[in-house]
Order: C-alpha cells, then structure tokens, then sequence
C-alpha cells in the first residue's frame, strides 16, 4: 500500500481488503475519465450505510494523489433547514418535516453548485450537521477557489428515476399505511423526483450502484452509524426512532433495486461484510 492508503485505512478504521476491493473501481473510473470531457461529475448511489460516502472519499483521495482537483459533495448536505421543512410540512403534508426524501432538500442550491461546477467556476460545498438536523454555517462550508477537475455527487436517491402512478398505489410500510393512508405524500415525493431533481442528476456524467441487495440490511447498518455519531458527538436517534426513520426511505430504496442496475454504468454489490463485489 502506498502511504496515503495507509493513512485512509488507518482513518476509517477499514480492513487493508478495502483497497483490493476499490481497486477495480478506480482501474473503472480512471477509463471514464480518460474519455470524459473535464470537469466532469460522478454519481454514487447506494442506501444507507451501504459504503458511499467512504468510497467517495477514497476515490477523491486517489484522484488528488494522481493530479486532478477532486472533491465530494453529499445529496445529504443539501437538505432543508428544520424549519423549511416545517413549513413544506405545513403547506404539503406533515411528513415533510423529516428530511430525507425528494421535496426536504435544496434543490436549486444543488443546481447552483453543479452548473458552477461544470462551468469551472469557484465552489463553496454545502455541509449539514446531522446532529443538530441543520445545514452548516456557510464559512464552514469547504471552498474550492481554483475550478474543480472532478466532482463526486453521492447520495441514497442520487440518479435514480421515478415511479409510475400504479407502483404508487400500494403503501409498503408501517408508515405509508398508517400516516400517508391516501397516497399523498408519496405521491409528491414523487412528483418532487420526477420534476427537481431529475435536472439536477442530468449534471452526472457516470453513475456506481452500490447495490446492498435487500432493505433489512439498512436497518442494521444506519443502527451502527447513528452508534459512531452519537461517540462522536453526543447526539443521535434511538433504536426506535432510526426504525421509523428509514421508512421514509424504503420505497425509493426498493426502487432503486429494479431500476438502478440498468441505469447505472457501474453496478457493484455491497456484502454485508461491506466488501465490494463487481
């Protein structure tokens, strides 16, 4: 390993495997790039705890080590405020106060950064604070003042199409059945899907599914990230509340089982050891 693989590994706390894993990954992406125009956006999707943001920033890594200027954005650090979400909440329907879904994120800001992006132009990333459930002040926002080579967009609906009328028809979940009985909610979600934020995926010029297989795996691994937010911070959801929480993600998830591996250009499988699998 090279002294900067090291230090990820180290930093991550992953198995030295990991860099076996990715390295079909970056072999994949440094031919995309190779025949792409610069600057030019990868998309990563992959549920919950499903490994992207730490592939996201292994390939950054690896791209700044190689000479280009690369960054990672999350679809995450776009969600509304608590209270811009209260109000589409009071406006759309309660189930708007929990981000998560199309309709609780920024889209124009996300269109903002990704025009910026592809236009060369000097960048200031969005972060959110999980913990607090707000957005970032924005000096604590990473500036980019020289233009970006390479852009990593990654995200749990990041790239993925939206549902026909009848697949709506149906709830899924506790949830659905109990506190969208009418269909509405998923109903805007997905109209959300299908207007806002399909332009803004129209900015990613490749897409990796990280494909986990099943939605029971999501439960146990969002259990274990809301356990390190909470060493780390002090602050996070119980058992119970990350049970609900990931309701509101499941059909879209599910979706993403069907859709995603022929909407990609880079299916890999993600074990349940959190080893990939191409």
């Amino acid at each position: 390993m090279k002294p900067w693989q090291t230090a990820f590994i180290e930093q991550y706390r992953l198995s030295t495997d990991y860099i076996k894993d990715a390295a079909p990954i970056i072999a994949w992406l440094e031919q995309q790039i190779n025949h792409s125009v610069r600057p030019y956006c990868l998309g990563i999707n992959g549920a919950q705890g499903s490994g992207k943001s730490t592939l996201a920033a292994y390939l950054v890594a690896h791209l700044n080590e190689s000479g280009y200027r690369a960054a990672t954005v999350s679809i995450d650090d776009f969600y509304l405020s608590s209270n811009e979400r209260k109000k589409r909440a009071r406006q759309l329907h309660p189930l708007f106060a929990t981000r998560g879904v199309p309709g609780t994120h920024d889209v124009a800001l996300g269109q903002q950064v990704l025009a910026d992006f592809k236009q060369g132009s000097s960048l200031q990333l969005p972060r959110f604070d999980k913990a607090t459930d707000e957005p970032c002040a924005t000096y604590l926002w990473p500036k980019h003042q020289q233009p970006l080579d390479i852009l990593v967009f990654e995200g749990w609906c990041v790239g993925i199409a939206a549902q026909s009328n009848e697949q709506l028809i149906d709830p899924i979940n506790q949830l659905e059945r109990e506190d969208d009985e009418n269909g509405h909610f998923r109903t805007l979600v997905n109209a959300f899907l299908a207007s806002d934020y399909q332009p803004l995926f129209a900015h990613l010029d490749n897409l990796i599914y990280l494909d986990v297989g099943h939605f029971e795996r999501v439960f146990k691994w969002r259990l274990q990230q809301e356990k390190q937010l909470i060493a780390r911070t002090g602050k996070g959801m119980s058992e119970r509340q990350i049970k609900y929480f990931i309701m509101f993600f499941q059909r879209l998830t599910e979706h993403g089982f069907d859709v995603l591996p022929q909407l990609c250009d880079l299916h890999v499988k993600a074990l349940e050891t959190h080893r990939f699998m191409l």
